[in-house]
């Protein structure tokens, strides 16, 4: 049973891995004896990540990248080979929900198709990897005040099913693409939005979204984890071009 789950020695590319969710999966997968390039856009998270992982004996690289920025992600990718060997998975973990979005501006955070280009190139050629891209609850359900990124995650989502069939049917049988969709994590992308930053208590949306969770709770980011693990293992080999979701079973409720 263990060796359906076992991804040690797997070189794992992880975007946005400076930050709480998939900082708590690049551990988890090190944890479990994969080798992690932790992409940050942001060169002291990246480090930090790194540094956090090979302290407790796991293999990690940090690499500042763009991934709006091709250039950037083709020296990540050229990085990464150089130093861990052929990427075996690609997990789109950058972007997030931010206060300057919020019934405003756009975010630019769709860098993962670039990302994936850049990536996805490798497992064409040598006919086999796995993708799991990071979804949202606001796929399943718009929430109020953050169109952009609702939007967004709609578009990962749609963009997931999509590539599954596409690569199958062009390249490989052998290449998965899968996304989790998270519910909802108190991370501090979204903490503005969930608790008051003077007392800590639940804002009205916080309280209306527990509510609406049957578990009663937010996620930690722990909770990701398993299905991780599942969907980037052989324990998924027959799954591909889902959203799972995990939140408590918020995407279940109706709210009667």
């Amino acid at each position: 049973m263990e060796e359906l789950f076992n991804i040690k020695g797997k070189v794992i590319v992880i975007t946005g891995a400076g930050g709480v969710l998939c900082g708590t999966m690049a551990r988890a997968l090190a944890k479990a004896g994969a080798k992690i390039a932790v992409l940050s856009l942001t060169e002291a998270h990246a480090k930090k990540a790194a540094d956090e992982i090979k302290s407790k004996g796991g293999r990690a690289i940090a690499v500042q990248c763009d991934v709006l920025d091709k250039n950037s992600l083709e020296r990540a990718h050229e990085k990464t080979i150089a130093e861990l060997g052929e990427i075996d998975i690609l997990i789109n973990g950058t972007g997030g929900n931010r206060k300057e979005a919020t019934t405003s501006e756009d975010l630019s955070f769709l860098g993962m198709f670039l990302t994936t280009q850049v990536v996805a190139k490798d497992m064409a050629q040598k006919g086999r990897g796995i993708i799991l891209n990071i979804s949202s609850m606001n796929a399943f359900r718009p929430l109020t005040d953050i169109p952009v990124y609702s939007a967004a995650k709609a578009a990962v989502s749609n963009f997931t099913q999509w590539l599954a069939v596409y690569v199958c049917q062009n390249y490989s049988k052998d290449i998965r693409v899968n996304a989790i969709a998270p519910g909802f994590f108190l991370t501090g992308q979204n903490r503005f939005l969930l608790t008051d930053g003077k007392t800590g208590k639940l804002t009205d949306r916080g309280k209306i979204i527990i509510e609406h969770t049957p578990m009663g709770r937010f996620g930690q980011p722990e909770d990701l984890i398993g299905t991780v693990m599942w969907l980037l293992s052989d324990a998924a080999k027959f799954v591909t071009g889902v959203v799972v979701p995990v939140d408590g079973g918020f995407s279940a409720f109706s709210g009667v």
